[in-house]
């Protein structure tokens, strides 16, 4: 009967090695999981290597080693790489042989390096999730503390796939919100361009009659003529000062008063204020569920979701409710002090906490607001249309008629 080379991981123990008979490379894996071993890689020995062992003489593999180099990363292709790793696993394909397989189908080369770093630093010993966490920008903390929980549980497939459906969830949503504003976005380019268009090549060549006809303008005329005046010849002028006006505003917006005060201001707005906080407490509620549910202790749950949170005012009030958890306090009662959180949120974590059932409670909450978000950003488009049909059509017809007030004005004289 072959004997299969096996290194292998129980929990979270240093990787150890393992000979072990069985008929095939999969029997070797049925073997291993059943003694409660998860196997990172599978060779065969051959004479070969049973003869080098027995005189002590087996050469030493030199680790393969990758550069570095930089490049970019889709969202969904980390998506991907999650969905197809359970899979793998799932199918009891070893984890070093699972990351080959990944690194030689992707597309990316930037990231069959990463994989391939990956692959080598498991092999060399390091568990998955600290292979992983040498690349914060690709993997996100919270990436990171749900392979380590499902590495330490023995449930990383489940984990992988909850990973891949959050991840999915999260797209879903960014998409349809992309989908919703790019009809508006493209209406708004084309009027814009037009009526630049008009401005400084339609008006200009009217300038001419308007003046040999020696008579006062009329106000709207004036108006119009002054604008593409100004227009024409102080377009640099316009351009270097919305330059300055975006660099000013992005330096400061990077500052902790800035993103405070952006944040205040964008709370603050009518209709978009409480889209805001229902959109961020979605995303808030549904990771720190998922965390939780994963097996993440509630603190470092709450300290890995909270930088999820992009408005600075709600990331403040949260933490603030980390700080009282931490000193016995709950959870639901923090969030009910909160000013900008909802009180159907508070009063429902409070009752999931109460039934020892928050995740459940986190994941009713991201619902209600996911639908809530879906049905503002449909409203929101569906008024931003005909909202901007009418502002167009107020622009062209001022033009329009600042135009033809002149021309009106000659007719009533020679009458």
């Amino acid at each position: 009967m072959p004997i299969y080379k096996c290194r292998v991981k129980k929990g979270a123990n240093e990787p150890s090695e393992q000979r072990i008979d069985a008929g095939s490379e999969k029997e070797a894996i049925e073997k291993l999981s059943q003694m409660g071993l998860m196997p990172l890689h599978i060779e065969e020995v051959t004479e070969n290597d049973l003869a080098l062992a027995a005189v002590g003489s087996a050469p030493a593999r030199a680790p393969g080693g990758r550069g570095r180099g930089r490049g970019k990363i889709k969202l969904a292709e980390i998506t991907v790489f999650t969905r197809e790793m359970a899979s793998l696993f799932k199918s009891g394909v070893p984890i070093l042989t699972a990351l080959e397989i990944i690194r030689e189908q992707s597309g990316n080369l930037y990231f069959k390096q990463i994989v391939g770093d990956i692959h080598d630093a498991v092999k060399e010993g390091s568990t998955f999730s600290v292979a992983l966490g040498k690349y914060p920008r690709v993997f996100p903390p919270i990436y990171i503390a749900m392979i380590k929980t499902g590495e330490n549980s023995g449930a990383l497939p489940e984990i992988l796939l909850s990973i891949a459906a959050y991840r999915r969830k999260e797209q879903e949503m960014a998409s349809r919100f992309r989908m919703a504003l790019a009809y508006p976005a493209l209406m708004g380019l084309v009027g814009l361009g037009t009526i630049i268009f008009m401005f400084t090549y339609v008006i200009p060549r009217l300038t001419k009659i308007y003046v040999n006809l020696g008579e006062a303008l009329p106000l709207p005329t004036r108006i119009l003529l002054a604008t593409s005046d100004i227009l024409r010849k102080g377009w640099p002028a316009i351009i270097l000062v919305l330059a300055v006006g975006i660099f000013v505003f992005r330096r400061q917006i990077n500052t902790a008063a800035g993103k405070k005060i952006w944040s205040q201001f964008l709370l603050r707005l009518p209709l978009a204020g409480k889209f805001i906080v229902k959109a961020e407490l979605t995303r808030f509620c549904r990771t720190f569920g998922l965390l939780i549910r994963s097996g993440v202790p509630i603190l470092s749950a709450l300290n890995i979701a909270v930088p999820v949170i992009e408005n600075e005012v709600i990331k403040e009030q949260i933490s603030r409710s980390y700080q009282e958890l931490e000193h016995g306090g709950t959870l639901g009662k923090s969030f009910k002090n909160a000013p900008v959180i909802p009180l159907f949120m508070g009063n429902l974590i409070r009752v999931g906490e109460e039934s020892g059932k928050l995740q459940d409670s986190l994941e009713e909450v991201a619902s209600s607001y996911e639908r809530d978000t879906e049905e503002a950003v449909q409203i929101m488009s569906s008024l931003l249309e005909p909202l901007m049909i009418l502002v167009m059509g107020l622009v062209t017809g001022f033009i329009v008629i600042a135009m033809l007030l002149p021309i009106f004005d000659i007719n009533t004289m020679m009458k």
